[in-house]
């Protein structure tokens, strides 16, 4: 594997590096000023030697100086991070309720083979009358039936209705006379259930995103995408949970409750499309919808075992869903397909993006071997984040020993500085006014919807007293956004650069590995106390790129390892044929319940 480095680092950022990666850092790269990789100290930072070679100190006002200010701030802002978080932590213990969890507990294994098919298998098997829709349908409604109970994660069903299509499915089958080819052009998805993330609009369905306060509202039309699909013959067996109002990454409100791990019911299952991901991951469904602005497809993926694809943005439509993107949001949130098995996310997302689809040239003959393939083990050191843990680390060195083993391409090493400032780019663009001006709406305000803006610290005595309506995450970020500062300048920089860096080195031909989280699943209630890891993901959407997050097997623990396939813009058929290889290589999905 080769080794390359994008920009001269100080010798704290090369330290934070090693200490993050451990002692195979030293051997695979050191890194050093002019983009260089060697062991030589004395070439680190040669502008600091006196003339007996002794290092001497920077001037706080020379640019090494101000940037030691800078870290030193930052470690003065870390520190007491820490210890806020250490103190809502003892609040949250001693003041939450009791744990809903069944520590033990197992889901019961996959019985019926008709679960363990793609959505395009099935699809073929239907046309081809091999199985009817009412068959497949049945199965997942049963599956459904038989683990719900364990993972909450579809909150409200329309079996009723969906074998009722099924049936009519069915009948259009037994009366077509153009023959299977007729089928599989104009309706690719014919009689295969569908599960659909509740922030979507899906007519006749719940429409709250797990507000409260929004209890009763049903969609009255479809979200295009899912319009599109059920228009392709897909056929929705219901709507599955979110965090409240989708902005955090663990699945909890107080209108549906909160969503376990189909491997361990004491563990999270991602946001915002965790209802999603816990239930295929769970074999209740086997195709799904997500949207995602810093994550919300990724991690649920990443957490559940399952594949999933964060669309270049612009490409499928964000219309009738809520909360609706504001300020300059578009730009970053992305729909995309979730699903067990590779094989289907090219023909969802070719669905999905409906008439603008020919962005994707998802219809061009992908060669693997003449791609370039670059892996970036970790952003660099970030106090805000958690080191990746070994077995994450070790999990990507084995995908990258697979690519050149297999493919026979050569994987080189890079490392982007500015990704140690993941989190406050994804805040600080999260937060910029659109083009006329007009700033995001404020989080408060959507809490309070339909009435007046909550007021944060109210909500939080509320909380305290067990009389408030909102989850303590809700709460959290509300209060976050009462200090939110102006944008900083050198964030802005930042970003800049490292969108530069990125978008030249990818070009139309070249895909990264980067990991998806800092660890596996965590413990229910867990992220309140790390809330900044899931900047592993977030700063893929503001780079505004496709990808595809990919399972990779079991740890020891049982729990899924994944890791994500970035491409440059609009090459998003880059990825899904890489997550085709993985797959091949690393068995995909696997069954929970599974001994």
């Amino acid at each position: 594997m080769g080794s390359l480095i994008i920009e001269a680092v100080t010798p704290l950022q090369t330290a934070v590096a090693l200490s993050v990666c451990g002692p195979h850092c030293r051997q695979k790269h050191i890194l050093l000023r002019g983009g260089v990789t060697g062991g030589d100290p004395s070439r680190v930072s040669p502008s600091r030697r006196d003339d007996h070679g002794r290092t001497t100190a920077d001037s706080p006002s020379s640019p090494r100086g101000a940037n030691m200010a800078l870290r030193r701030l930052e470690k003065a802002q870390v520190w007491l991070f820490k210890a806020v978080m250490g103190l809502l932590f003892m609040l949250f213990r001693l003041l939450s309720p009791r744990s809903t969890s069944m520590p033990g507990k197992k889901l019961p294994p996959v019985s019926d083979p008709l679960l363990l098919a793609s959505a395009t298998q099935l699809a073929k098997k239907i046309r081809r009358k091999e199985v009817s829709s009412v068959e497949v349908v049945r199965a997942y409604i049963d599956r459904i039936q038989e683990v719900n109970p364990f993972v909450n994660a579809v909150i409200k069903d329309r079996f009723d209705a969906a074998l009722l299509e099924a049936s009519q499915v069915d009948k259009l089958i037994e009366e077509e006379t153009g023959g299977e080819e007729v089928l599989e052009d104009r309706l690719p998805l014919l009689g295969v259930p569908l599960s659909v993330k509740e922030s979507f609009a899906l007519q006749g369905m719940p429409f709250t995103t797990g507000l409260v306060s929004r209890r009763g509202v049903v969609a009255t039309v479809d979200a295009p995408p899912v319009a599109l699909l059920k228009r392709a013959g897909a056929i929705p067996l219901g709507v599955t949970n979110t965090p409240e109002l989708c902005m955090w990454s663990e699945t909890h409100n107080h209108l549906s409750g909160i969503t376990n791990n189909p491997y361990d019911l004491e563990r999270i299952v991602g946001g915002s499309s965790g209802g999603e991901g816990s239930i295929l991951g769970a074999a209740g469904a086997v195709i799904g919808v997500g949207s995602d602005i810093g994550g919300s497809i990724r991690m649920p993926c990443f957490f559940n075992g399952i594949f999933g694809h964060k669309t270049t943005p612009g490409v499928v439509s964000p219309d009738n869903q809520y909360p609706p993107p504001t300020g300059r949001q578009s730009e970053y949130v992305s729909s995309g397909p979730m699903c067990r098995y590779a094989e289907d996310l090219l023909p969802m997302l070719k669905i999905m993006a409906g008439p603008k689809a020919h962005m994707l040239s998802l219809n061009t003959k992908v060669e693997l071997k003449k791609l370039r393939f670059f892996t970036i083990p970790h952003d660099g050191g970030s106090p805000m984040t958690f080191p990746i843990s070994k077995d994450l680390l070790d999990i990507q060195r084995k995908v990258v020993q697979r690519l050149e083993a297999d493919l026979g391409v050569e994987v080189q090493e890079v490392n982007f500085p500015e990704l140690r400032y993941s989190f406050q780019i994804w805040n600080t663009y999260m937060g910029l006014p659109d083009e006329k001006g007009k700033p995001p709406q404020a989080f408060s305000e959507l809490m309070g919807e339909p009435g007046r803006p909550i007021w944060p610290l109210w909500e939080l005595l509320k909380w305290m007293v067990g009389k408030s309506e909102h989850t303590m995450a809700a709460i959290g970020l509300a209060l976050i956004e009462m200090t939110h500062p102006k944008p900083s300048p050198f964030i802005l920089q930042q970003k800049e650069k490292l969108q530069k860096k990125v978008d030249e080195l990818l070009g139309t031909d070249g895909v990264f590995l980067y990991p998806t989280h800092p660890r596996v699943a965590p413990k229910h209630h867990h992220p309140l106390f790390r809330p900044f890891d899931f900047a592993y993901t977030a700063i893929i959407n503001i780079l505004g790129l496709p990808v595809t997050q990919c399972p990779l097997g079991l740890n020891e623990e049982g729990l899924p390892l994944g890791l994500q396939v970035v491409a440059g813009k609009l090459q998003d058929h880059l990825t899904l044929e890489v997550a085709v290889f993985l797959e091949k290589t690393f068995g995909g999905w696997r069954d929970p319940g599974a001994k």
